[in-house]
């Protein structure tokens, strides 16, 4: 790792490596390097403008915003509650979605926890609940039986959440996640897809602050077309 590396998301290179210095890790989130610069947001260098444009899922005249993020990655924890006031700050032609990815096998398990939760219209109220009992509660949330109980836990029905879970709608919406994010060439997370043609991350602009910002640039280049 050379001294350029930035650590404000979790990269396939890092994942053998998560619980070596998560503190320093997470610390090197709160620099964010100003985007009030003279010259606009540089595609190669801040951004990457995709070879093969990825599907999307928005409707006419909307512009997509994807977020790819992992619930174990302690990154997309700490990024989250940025994510969500930038959020309710999107204007109405933008359509934004989350997408979980999964680098390893054992990554399904969070993504069918994800797309079961969305399917039962619950990621308004669990989604942040995930992150907490993970990163701030360290509940062992690794296996299929420890996920369905921990929804019990809360309130959620468990005969409908497992139905749901181990449903092929749910394993369908896994394998389309990870094909989106293959698509994108996701290399980390958290990172941002515009409109299936753009991708940042943290590495490539500096912080996911400014990541944000930039993912508001390239919405703009979208709107002027």
């Amino acid at each position: 790792m050379n001294d350029q590396t930035t650590f404000s998301d979790i990269s396939r290179r890092q994942l053998g490596a998560l619980s070596v210095g998560a503190a320093a890790l997470l610390a090197g989130l709160q620099a964010t390097p100003s985007l009030a610069q003279k010259k606009p947001p540089e595609e190669g260098t801040d951004y990457i403008k995709l070879d093969k444009p990825a599907m999307t899922e928005g409707m006419p005249g909307k512009i997509e915003v994807v977020e790819f993020f992992w619930y174990h990655c302690p990154h997309c924890n700490h990024f989250e509650p940025t994510l969500q006031t930038w959020i309710k700050k999107l204007p109405k032609d933008v359509n934004f979605r989350r997408v979980h990815v999964a680098f390893r096998p054992d990554f399904v398990l969070d993504q069918q926890l994800f797309y079961t939760l969305e399917a039962m219209g619950q990621v308004e109220k669990m989604h942040s609940k995930v992150f907490a009992a993970i990163h701030a509660e360290k509940l062992d949330l690794s296996s299929r039986d420890t996920i369905i109980n921990w929804v019990t836990k809360q309130g959620l029905d468990k005969v409908k959440f497992t139905q749901i879970y181990d449903s092929f709608a749910i394993g369908s919406k896994a394998t389309r996640a990870t094909q989106l994010q293959n698509a994108y060439n996701v290399t980390g997370v958290p990172a941002l897809g515009v409109a299936g043609q753009f991708y940042t991350d943290g590495s490539l602009a500096q912080s996911m602050d400014r990541a944000l910002q930039i993912v508001d640039y390239l919405v703009a280049t979208q709107r002027k077309k």
